[in-house]
């Protein structure tokens, strides 16, 4: 009954902003999710918690400022989501654009593949949609949703531009497969891990544990790694896709983990209000330490 209720729900206000003119959807979505940092207030004191860990020299204003951020960024990103079915080669670049293309061309010269390495950060769903209707469709990597029925429909909706969806409970068959076609494949890898999949290394000054999964493929198949994100870009008012240039690989999976959690924390350092600060990061702590949550 639960997932049919919230099936229900979200389908309804996936309607409602689909139709209404976008500047009508985007302040409604911003009112939904105002109110459901309100109505989940534990999303909000991870998030808190995970500032103060992160960047402990913010003020409480600063850190209020970027948390509302955090909603309104999840607020335009479902805006989007929900009128992926009117998004075409023709009005795509209404809604985003390129920066930094020409790496991911360079990286299919190569002919082993481009593993893009990107995170929940701006519009993680529009960036790979995107790409298929502006480039060609990709594989993307995901992690099924607990609710079934929304499930189904994401699944979907992603795969409305020519994308397909790899399921992360046999990721890495379809992985290698797709690279060795000399093909893309999109990978969000920026939540916590479990000690059983991944290694601890330096994000925000603290240990985080992160999946190694990504830089074993990535060395085992000798595909370009590119790291890209969908960054919200107030003066344009659309999305700037950045593909930035790609990290060499040396085989060591910590050493290539770090690097890769390094380009990462840039890049959130410069766009803090657009990455999911509500996920509980550190949560996973090396044997003996005292949980931080």
């Amino acid at each position: 009954m639960r997932n049919r209720v919230e099936y229900a729900a979200v389908r309804a206000l996936m309607a409602v902003a689909a139709r209404l003119p976008l500047p009508l959807a985007l302040a409604l979505s911003r009112g939904v999710f105002h109110l459901l940092g309100i109505l989940a207030p534990g999303l909000r004191r991870t998030g808190w918690r995970n500032l103060e860990l992160a960047m402990p020299e913010l003020d409480p204003e600063e850190r209020r400022r970027i948390l509302d951020g955090v909603f309104a960024s999840l607020a335009r990103s479902f805006v989007w989501f929900s009128r992926f079915p009117v998004l075409n080669r023709r009005n795509i670049g209404e809604a985003i654009r390129y920066e930094g293309y020409h790496h991911f061309e360079a990286g299919l010269k190569r002919g082993k593949g481009v593993l893009f390495y990107t995170a929940h950060l701006g519009n993680w769903e529009l960036s790979a949609f995107a790409h298929a209707l502006m480039s060609a469709p990709m594989h993307v990597v995901v992690r099924p949703l607990d609710n079934p029925l929304l499930d189904a429909l994401a699944a979907r909706y992603r795969a409305l531009s020519g994308n397909l969806v790899i399921e992360k409970k046999d990721y890495a068959r379809g992985i290698l497969k797709a690279l060795a076609r000399n093909e893309a494949v999109g990978i969000l890898a920026d939540q916590n891990a479990s000690p059983a999949e991944g290694v601890f290394v330096d994000f925000f000054g603290r240990k985080a544990c992160a999946h190694e999964g990504f830089a074993r493929i990535a060395a085992h198949s000798g595909a370009t790694v590119i790291p890209g994100f969908a960054l919200w870009s107030q003066t344009e008012n659309r999305y700037v896709l950045h593909f930035f240039p790609p990290v060499a690989m040396t085989g060591d999976s910590l050493a290539d983990t770090q690097a890769l959690h390094a380009h990462l924390q840039a890049v959130i350092r410069r766009h803090p209000e657009q990455w999911l600060w509500i996920h509980r990061r550190w949560k996973t702590r090396p044997a003996g330490e005292a949980s931080l949550y």
